[in-house]
């Protein structure tokens, strides 16, 4: 069961009572008016968004879990990145707190539009820290009712970006920062329920795990937290022009499989009662 616990025009906070979170961070393709105004095209700066993810992850309400997203495009900030700056992937191309370029290469902005220090410190006030404030109520909460707590980082990318990696992606990509964001034993049930798809896996691959995962991952107090990483091929036409529309009959055979997924991760946070 899940109610609703904050809902702005941009935030939405899903609240269900089981141990598991899921987040979603860049499925947002709003940028307001007055950013929209520097960009050199607002379709250009959407096109890195997680396309649908809140749609494909919907049915996890079904299963208790609490929801966190936003409508905010990743091009106005990146809620996850180091908000200090600092590069998640050092000395691999990657886009920053407030991007500047598309995945890419390309420019986002008019050169006399590019953010300062200033108007990223006003974006990461106005949703940068709303949103883990969120994140960071629904762990408290739900740690105060669990031993073990997962912390599901919802993402996807398109198969083929030459400037982030060579060839096409793996069906699933899992990052745990090396393992040191959740227990072993997270991660190889969430491994095994991928594997049993047929569907190409890899783990700490290219996307070892963004901020979410890497700041809020604290497995010695209860908290685990793992990144899913899906190549968009998985659940859309990726053949057809962007933005891909949602197709329900496509995306069903990857929702059955993501929820055997997040059944492995609340089978694991219910071990420990």
């Amino acid at each position: 069961m899940t109610s609703p616990a904050n809902h702005t025009d941009w935030l939405t906070v899903d609240r269900g009572s089981a141990p598991l979170i899921v987040s979603v961070p860049h499925a947002g393709t709003h940028i307001p008016d007055d950013i929209a105004a520097g960009l050199v095209s607002e379709p250009l700066a959407t096109r890195d968004a997680d396309l649908h993810v809140d749609r494909l992850y919907g049915f996890a309400a079904e299963l208790g879990a609490t929801i966190v997203r936003t409508a905010i495009s990743r091009t106005v900030i990146d809620v996850n990145r180091d908000p200090s700056g600092a590069s998640l992937y050092p000395g691999q191309a990657t886009t920053g707190l407030c991007p500047t370029e598309s995945f890419d290469g390309e420019p986002l902005y008019r050169n006399d539009h590019i953010p300062d220090d200033a108007q990223i410190a006003r974006r990461r006030e106005t949703w940068f820290d709303p949103y883990h404030a969120a994140l960071s109520t629904e762990i408290e909460r739900l740690r105060g009712e669990h031993p073990r707590v997962v912390l599901y980082d919802a993402h996807s990318i398109r198969s083929i970006v030459p400037r982030l990696f060579e060839g096409e992606l793996p069906q699933f990509n899992i990052g745990t920062d090396g393992g040191a964001t959740c227990a072993p034993a997270l991660v190889g049930a969430v491994e095994a329920a991928c594997d049993a798809s047929g569907l190409s896996r890899v783990t700490n691959g290219r996307f070892r795990g963004g901020w979410i995962t890497r700041h809020y991952g604290d497995p010695a107090h209860g908290i685990h937290a793992i990144q899913m990483e899906l190549a968009m091929r998985g659940y859309l036409d990726e053949r057809a022009d962007w933005p891909m529309p949602w197709d329900a009959r496509i995306a069903a055979p990857m929702q059955d499989i993501l929820r055997r997924v997040l059944d492995a991760c609340l089978i694991f946070a219910r071990e420990d009662r």
